[in-house]
């Protein structure tokens, strides 16, 4: 098994992958993403963390605002993780 490099952070992290994306490091915003993938797991279902990030990716690619679409998604998690109201 490999060992995790030293030394590189989320941040070193997030500055490598724009650069190497082509993308703004102004465009990103790691805060949002990681609140969006942290209440998808835990409210909805922890494998949609990393899947709920791609989708917010791809629906801001075709032209949506980011935070508007965070917030349905997180919306949507919690709805999906309530319990019925019956």
């Amino acid at each position: 098994m490999s060992e995790r490099p030293k030394g590189v952070d989320l941040h070193d992290f997030t500055e490598a992958a724009c650069a190497e994306l082509g993308l703004p490091r102004a465009d990103v915003d790691v805060t949002m993403v990681l609140d969006l993938a942290r209440e998808v797991a835990h409210h909805a279902v922890r494998p949609g963390a990393p899947v709920s990030a791609y989708l917010l990716g791809l629906a801001v690619g075709r032209g949506g605002d980011p935070r508007e679409l965070a917030a349905r998604l997180t919306g949507l998690a919690h709805r999906l993780g309530a319990p019925d109201q019956d």
